[in-house]
């Protein structure tokens, strides 16, 4: 079956940081955009003649809220010609042609493991959808881990919304740590995501879910360190980003 395309228009857009941009985009043909926290939409953008390099996948970053409209977070690439498209020719009141919800990295639908959310970049895109969604609609979980990777400070995606939902709900936990900043400002962890869950684990296994989202040597390094603990494949779910 093929998927339907949609027109949709892009109704605002705000600078996250100083490389990524929030786009809220609505379709106007449905009443409503129904999907699951964790699924993408793929844009198809005029960038080629070849359609398979017009395509972008992008991660919902917005929870369903019984809207037509959705929210995406895209990082600026640099000499990418999708991103630089939609930074460059995008405004507010431009149309997006867009298909979805697609993709199969959604939650379990019983929440009954601790849930590792490891993530880099605008890989916490389909976690903010899942962390939300949890939360508003009360469901039982165990732990919730969201371990999220970056740079430096200037690079953190959501800060303030992650620090207000761990304060309000119980067993949520965001644990941001950055690879490189140096600044006195910042007294969070430093180094990478693998350090945390390790040191987490340690001294035996739990039953646990980890759900891997961002650049691919983080998911494939993750993915290995992993099963090295002694998880199963079947436990380790996974949202590649070229």
């Amino acid at each position: 079956m093929l998927e339907q395309w949609y027109n949709g228009t892009v109704t605002r857009i705000v600078d996250e940081t100083y490389n990524t941009r929030r786009f809220w985009i609505q379709i106007p043909d449905m009443d409503l955009f129904d999907f699951k926290p964790g699924q993408f939409v793929t844009l198809d953008l005029p960038i080629h003649e070849n359609k398979h390099k017009r395509w972008r996948s992008y991660s919902i970053a917005s929870h369903p809220n019984g809207s037509n409209e959705i929210e995406l977070v895209i990082v600026l690439l640099e000499g990418g010609a999708g991103t630089t498209y939609l930074f460059n020719e995008i405004k507010e009141g431009s149309s997006l042609l867009l298909r979805g919800p697609l993709g199969k990295f959604v939650l379990p639908e019983v929440l009954d493991k601790d849930l590792f959310l490891v993530c880099t970049g605008t890989g916490i895109a389909p976690f903010r959808s899942m962390a939300k969604y949890i939360h508003l609609h009360n469901i039982p979980h165990k732990n919730i881990y969201l371990i999220y990777g970056s740079r430096y400070i200037k690079d953190l995606l959501y800060p303030g919304e992650m620090g207000e939902l761990q304060a309000a709900h119980p067993g949520f936990y965001y644990l941001p740590t950055l690879s490189r900043e140096d600044s006195t400002d910042w007294t969070g962890r430093k180094g990478y995501v693998h350090t945390i869950y390790e040191e987490m684990l340690e001294g035996g296994n739990k039953p646990a879910n980890f759900f891997l989202c961002g650049w691919k040597n983080m998911i494939n390094e993750a993915r290995q360190r992993i099963l090295d603990l002694g998880y199963d494949r079947k436990d380790i779910h996974l949202e590649l980003y070229d």
